[in-house]
């Protein structure tokens, strides 16, 4: 099979991806939209995109695009620790650096110690982790630095100068593997952390007890929902949709009644799988 993932090579997601498909193609893409484009022309069979930091919440252009494609489907998420390190060209010293790339999201769950330690070096956002250590590789004359993983690292052949920078010790992402097929992936090398089922739910109209309606739904069957967010449509101030994760195991009778009941109140319903959600390492 051909998984596309969002890359560079040794970004934060191939690493989950090389975990959740050892023996496949894996092809890197420059962003999410490109993994979700490449899954939709069926260029690739699969795609491994964020859905969600620990530290810096949803990464919303992943749930943008679970909503703009509703074809793909979620087959399993995952979840990673993730460890950030400083890292700069061997030709260089850290008190020579003037700037320190890196996604922005790496930048933010580091922010705390970045700007202890390094106060006076200015922060720039970059693409990816990875694209970050690619570009100080290439780049010596620059005197930059990035913050990426121990993988880039070695890839690169860049000199690690602090390790586990990340402001909190629990720092995980979790990934979702999409497809166009409601298919139900396994992995017997990887632990079970539990069972989901996803929605997105775009209500009819914006009315009082609306969201209220929603949620009875799945109250009085004792559905546990693990995560309710709301996302803006872009069709103007308090237009949203709603994903919405149910925890445990999926009972075919008792859901989909579940399903045409929200029918029923006229809420648009884009059932996303009933999935696994594996733990990785990082």
């Amino acid at each position: 099979m051909k998984i596309a993932f969002l890359g560079p090579q040794a970004s934060f997601t191939q690493l989950a991806t090389t975990q959740l498909f050892p023996d496949e193609e894996l092809l890197p893409q420059a962003n999410i939209l490109d993994c979700f484009t490449a899954v939709e022309n069926g260029e690739v069979d699969k795609a491994v995109v964020p859905l969600e930091n620990s530290i810096e919440g949803t990464v919303s252009m992943t749930l943008d695009y679970l909503y703009k494609t509703p074809s793909i489907k979620i087959e399993a998420e995952a979840v990673m620790p993730i460890a950030h390190h400083l890292m700069i060209h061997s030709e260089n010293r850290i008190e020579d650096i003037k700037q320190i790339y890196s996604h922005p999201q790496a930048l933010a769950q580091s922010f705390h110690f970045l700007d202890t330690q390094y106060k006076t070096v200015q922060r720039q956002d970059f693409s990816s982790t990875a694209a970050a250590a690619k570009h100080v590789s290439e780049n010596p004359e620059l005197k930059i630095a990035a913050v990426a993983n121990q993988y880039a690292a070695s890839l690169y052949g860049l000199k690690i100068i602090n390790r586990n920078i990340q402001d909190f010790e629990q720092n995980h992402t979790r990934f979702i593997v999409i497809s166009k097929q409601q298919n139900f992936y396994t992995n017997d090398s990887l632990e079970i952390l539990g069972k989901k089922s996803g929605l997105l739910i775009t209500l009819p109209e914006d009315h009082a007890g609306g969201l209220h309606q929603v949620l009875s739904v799945f109250a009085w069957r004792k559905m546990n929902l693990s995560k309710i967010e709301s996302r803006t449509l872009k069709t103007g101030l308090g237009n949203y949709f709603f994903f919405i994760t149910i925890v445990g195991k999926w009972h075919p009778v008792l859901y989909e009644n579940a399903l045409e009941e929200l029918k029923s109140i006229h809420a648009e319903v884009d059932f996303l799988g009933n999935y696994q959600e594996f733990l990785l390492e990082s």
